[in-house]
């Protein structure tokens, strides 16, 4: 995909660079602590996906709205969420985007649009479109974003969502993060042709299979299908053929999969090297500016977890608050 043709400058696309990388460090850093009992909770790791979160978020506006998963730390960050409050959130902490009572799955950030995180597999799908639904009512300047990965795209909700919103014309991008595995299932085991996109077609949906490893396919694909929501042309299915390089979750022995074959795509097809080879490429970027933009994404992580470490943990007595509405 050429960067040209997408109209991105060069600030733009060192800015998708760095987003990448901060997304990675981010999840590598809140690994390290939880394996010191510190970050509590599941860990679901997006490492290896960052291209699609990125491209995608870097099509939508803060008003847009995401429906996301339990692998949503590189869907918050993107979309704009306080990273320091994320990391506090990780670790417990009053001081947390929920007040420490989120934990990795269920984190929200509706002042960035980012309207929720869950565990239920394919749960966002429908969520996604009920925030479309409520964009076509109230907001309708608006679009909705439905992350899923692709055992959540063999849900039976997938059917139910995508029938909707084709029927209704709602603005609502179903993204499917196809990495492959379904904890330890591989995709073409479980699912009859392997990819999903096709699907898209049953009901008058436009449907597109992308590089998810390059930012500048995901950001083309996303880009158009915003513009189609938000003409009030309706949905659009992306699906964004990717790899998680860690397991499905930390602890995870990755028994169903070698080593050799995460190598393979750590060092052929890593999202981040793409991009760090197109930038030396097009506009000689250079072994100095490079370590300096790795330097300040170091140094912004390090001060996300400073202020999760030096927050309150939060209170058993207050376990209870915000169940309810008044």
């Amino acid at each position: 995909m050429d960067y040209k043709e997408l109209g991105l400058t060069k600030e733009e696309l060192v800015e998708m660079y760095r987003m990448m990388r901060l997304i990675r460090v981010f999840e590598e850093s809140a690994v390290a602590y939880f394996k010191q009992g510190i970050v509590i909770g599941n860990m679901h790791m997006y490492v290896g996906e960052e291209a699609v979160a990125t491209g995608v978020c870097k099509a939508l506006t803060k008003e847009d709205y995401i429906a996301s998963t339990h692998r949503c730390d590189g869907h918050l960050i993107a979309k704009g969420a306080d990273i320091n409050a994320m990391m506090a959130e990780l670790m417990g902490r009053e001081n947390g985007i929920c007040a420490g009572r989120a934990g990795k799955m269920h984190q929200t950030a509706p002042e960035v649009g980012f309207m929720s995180a869950n565990g239920i597999v394919g749960a966002s799908q429908t969520l996604g479109t009920g925030h479309a639904l409520y964009c076509s009512l109230y907001a309708p300047e608006r679009v909705s974003v439905s992350f899923f990965g692709d055992g959540g795209g063999n849900q039976g909700a997938f059917h139910e969502a995508m029938n909707m919103a084709a029927l209704w014309k709602l603005p609502v991008i179903f993204v499917c993060e196809n990495n492959h595995y379904a904890i330890s299932t591989r995709v073409d085991t479980a699912t009859a042709m392997g990819t999903f996109y096709q699907r898209a077609a049953g009901y008058g949906v436009p449907g597109v299979r992308v590089n998810g490893n390059d930012v500048l396919e995901v950001y083309a694909a996303a880009k158009e299908a915003v513009a189609r929501a938000r003409r009030g042309e309706g949905p659009t299915f992306i699906e964004c053929d990717t790899y998680r390089l860690r397991g499905h979750h930390e602890g995870d022995e990755q028994t169903y999969r070698t080593r050799e074959e995460v190598n393979e795509v750590r060092e052929n097809n890593d999202c981040i090297t793409r991009m760090q080879t197109l930038l030396k490429a097009e506009f000689g970027w250079t072994e100095e500016e490079d370590q300096a933009l790795i330097k300040s994404v170091d140094d912004e992580i390090a001060a996300a977890v400073e202020f999760g470490l030096k927050g309150e943990p939060m209170k058993v007595e207050d376990m209870y608050n915000n169940l309810y509405v008044d």
